[in-house]
């Protein structure tokens, strides 16, 4: 029989390297992957189990030979804990691994026979329960209690996180038994201090609580993320609808003032925007090319210099070759430009010039549309407000908050009567 001080500490360090193990395994987005995935394959679950039973097999075998290092044997919790999340047949094939070492080393011939039944038993109580249930199960026995005494107090009711408490400490007890039955066949710790012997029945559901506590705190924050994936991925959606129909608002409109008075014109301008809308209404990806992004953004000054008179609209490149290939958001430009024709030189009777710069700087790229129009000039607060105006740019700025964070900036510069001039700097480099 093993010294009750050393049992003691053996209980504490025990506990202490289920959380190592948990929280060293949690580290891994391999691992991660394949423990929260809600279909595993034959090849996966294998993999799964290897992150388990390798390490925990070498603690087997260092209990079998380092005296008095026998925390380093957590066999039973952790077929206690695959059998919850895996089902009966890997619990027992992992009980038969993990019994390996103790069968090699120390002939303990139950060893093998008695997991297995651990095995089967949890295996079979986690696909009865839902998945849920046993994330939710908790460490702290007390506080679980109290619970359920409180809730059952009021309206009784089948409670099986109390269930698999009293089964896993079930399983401990008769592990114990056995053990002091066949002492030389089995391990297990035995005391004949009773407040003693409780403790190593507790505290085997506290050891398979702790790991799926710290499992389930990184569930938890996995789909946080997720759901704020999807939320940022719904507004983004939800930006990217508002550009199209403000483009095809304000476009339509200036087909209709040509439509009566030059005709040719209009249908030329008709054409082209189809050509757009053909690339709009298709799949496109959230961030594309900036040449394929320029090219977009040719259609759409082709039917605005039509609109204007080449005389009256001149568009100037000044685009770094090493910049071309570099992702950007996709319909980044034009609603840009748009204000800039809109706001900056078509209030001008000689029109304007339109600038489109792009370069490095460092590990980001920076992309500037300047005009030398009338500028932004700011209006009372009495004076009516120009519906629609600022869209775009307001649209382009929300934009680049949910794509890039803070690690993108949004600046405006404009004189009034000199012009504006609008800068874009995003990462070169997506992560």
């Amino acid at each position: 029989m093993v010294d009750d001080k050393l049992i003691l500490i053996t209980l504490l360090v025990k506990l202490g390297v289920a959380a190592s193990v948990a929280s060293a395994l949690a580290r891994s987005r391999t691992f991660q992957r394949l423990l929260f995935a809600e279909h595993r394959g034959r090849r996966q679950t294998i993999a799964l189990l290897a992150f388990f039973l390798i390490p925990l097999t070498l603690g087997v075998w260092v209990r079998t030979t380092v005296p008095n290092f026998l925390a380093a044997d957590i066999s039973f919790e952790t077929v206690t804990l695959l059998g919850l999340l895996l089902g009966p047949g890997w619990a027992v094939l992992s009980a038969l691994v993990l019994a390996t070492p103790a069968v090699i080393f120390k002939h303990e011939y139950l060893a093998p026979l008695f997991l297995s039944v651990v095995g089967l038993i949890s295996g079979t109580f986690g696909t009865w329960v839902e998945t849920e249930e046993i994330w939710l199960f908790t460490p702290f026995v007390d506080l679980s209690v109290y619970r359920w005494v409180r809730r059952n107090l009021r309206q009784p009711k089948f409670d099986r996180q109390i269930l698999l408490l009293v089964l896993i400490a079930g399983m401990e007890v008769a592990h114990v038994w056995l053990s002091s039955q066949y002492p030389n066949r089995l391990f297990a710790l035995d005391s004949d201090a009773a407040w003693l012997q409780v403790l190593v029945w507790f505290c085997a559901p506290v050891v398979v609580g702790i790991m799926l506590k710290v499992w389930n705190a990184l569930r938890v924050e996995l789909k946080l993320e997720e759901q704020k994936r999807l939320v940022l991925e719904a507004r983004l959606d939800a930006l990217q609808r508002q550009i199209n129909p403000h483009f095809l608002f304000n476009t339509l409109n200036s087909i209709g003032s040509l439509v009566r008075f030059r005709p040719d014109l209009a249908r030329e301008m008709i054409v082209k925007l189809a050509n757009l809308l053909r690339a709009l209404l298709k799949d496109h990806d959230t961030y594309v090319p900036l040449r394929e992004e320029l090219s977009f953004t040719d259609d759409y000054l082709d039917i605005e210099v039509v609109r204007f008179g080449a005389e009256k609209l001149r568009v100037v490149k000044e685009l770094d070759e090493k910049t071309l290939d570099v992702l950007v958001p996709s319909i980044l430009l034009q609603p840009l430009i748009e204000n800039s024709i809109k706001h900056g030189l078509e209030p001008r009777i000689q029109g304007g010039t339109i600038t489109l710069r792009s370069r490095m700087q460092g590990e980001s790229v920076i992309v500037e549309v300047e005009d030398d129009g009338v500028g932004i000039v700011l209006k009372p607060s009495t004076a009516l407000r120009r519906e629609g105006a600022g869209i775009g740019m307001k649209n382009v700025q929300e934009r680049l908050e949910v794509l890039y964070g803070n690690r993108a900036r949004f600046t405006v510069v404009s004189r009034p009567g000199r012009g504006t001039l609008v800068s874009i700097e995003i990462p070169a480099e997506m992560d």
